[in-house]
């Protein structure tokens, strides 16, 4: 037979090569069906579409929540957008879950909420008409809904904070409840911050320990936007420093033993970076449930972008150190991973 007549270096190596493509047609087959993994997704920066500032960031059961600002000219901001998401990935946009339509003394400049639920109700305090003096009327108000989601409807009829106290300015509220069960808010624009411990309905302001109802916990560098949270026995007081549509505008903090303080400024953690955005600030944190995972939600100004109304909500992570010390924040264009709840 022709094959036997072969030489046997030639029948070896016409072996070998149909072993080797043999070889080759199981690994492509093997590829063909274990495609490699694609990578995991992000949220990127920013996370959702649109012009919004001062994001308040939640978690209310198995949804991530965001209850940003509708950064437009004061006479156009006569609403709030809500935002969900499972695993701050995918988000969900619920429009106008608040407006000047439910809050008769209320007209424009509606600002910074921040959202806190208790026995099955969700009670929404924001900011409203951007007062100069006591004459005016406005400042801080409390509204309240069944749902995350709304239909949110004006609480009081009135502001629950409607003057001036301390030189502070009654804008960007922030509700903070200890593991005592007392609910505090922290506020203030222009240049001073107050703390005061709310009632158990939400409805007035109660005195503190001290005696006094509104007590200023203004530390150096302090501008607006205060968050206050606990851990490990400490209590952080952040807040936002330098100008709102200028490139020295960042976050810094401060570390006390109790929520009145006193605080002292210990540094700046978070701001601009020239080659991913400008005037980062105005921020929120997000501790995961049951996790040492935070996450620090904020708003920045795209690179290009003059208007001081264009601003866009991101998300990145926020670091310890063994002592307790925030870490600097790197701010990203990729954002954070998946984390379902």
């Amino acid at each position: 037979m022709i094959f036997h007549s072969l030489p046997p270096l030639f029948l070896r190596s016409s072996l070998l090569s149909a072993l080797s493509v043999g070889c080759l047609l199981t690994a492509a087959d093997r590829g063909r069906s274990q495609p490699a993994a694609a990578a995991a997704p992000t949220s990127g920066n920013p996370i959702f579409a649109g012009w919004y500032a001062d994001p308040e960031a939640k978690v209310f059961g198995r949804e991530y929540w965001i209850y940003p600002t509708f950064s437009a000219p004061y006479g156009e901001q006569t609403f709030f957008d809500g935002f969900s998401s499972p695993d701050l990935v995918h988000w969900t946009k619920h429009s106008h879950i608040l407006g000047t339509n439910e809050v008769a003394w209320a007209h424009r400049a509606l600002w910074a909420p921040a959202v806190v639920e208790k026995k099955g109700r969700y009670f929404f305090f924001f900011a409203a008409n951007d007062i100069q003096n006591d004459q005016q009327t406005g400042g801080i108000g409390v509204a309240v809904a069944d749902h995350p989601e709304g239909p949110f409807k004006d609480y009081l009829g009135q502001p629950l904070v409607g003057r001036f106290h301390n030189g502070a300015q009654p804008i960007d509220p922030f509700v903070f409840r200890d593991e005592d069960g007392q609910t505090y808010l922290t506020y203030g624009g222009w240049g001073h911050c107050n703390i005061c411990r709310l009632n158990e309905e939400f409805t007035g302001i109660v005195p503190l320990a001290d005696g006094t109802e509104f007590k200023e916990i203004t530390p150096k560098g302090y501008v607006e936007g205060s968050v206050l949270f606990r851990r490990h026995g400490k209590y952080y007081f952040m807040w936002s420093e330098g100008g709102w549509t200028g490139p020295d505008y960042s976050v810094a903090y401060a570390i006390a033993d109790a929520p009145a303080g006193p605080y002292e400024r210990i540094g700046k953690i978070l701001q601009q970076d020239a080659a991913v955005a400008t005037g980062a600030g105005h921020h929120s944190v997000i501790k995961l449930p049951g996790r040492e995972s935070y996450y620090i939600v904020y708003h920045r100004r795209p690179l290009g972008e003059t208007d001081g109304n264009h601003r866009v909500t991101c998300i990145d992570r926020m670091d310890f150190d063994a002592q307790g010390f925030i870490q600097p924040v790197k701010i990203t264009f990729q954002g954070v991973a998946a984390a379902p709840l």
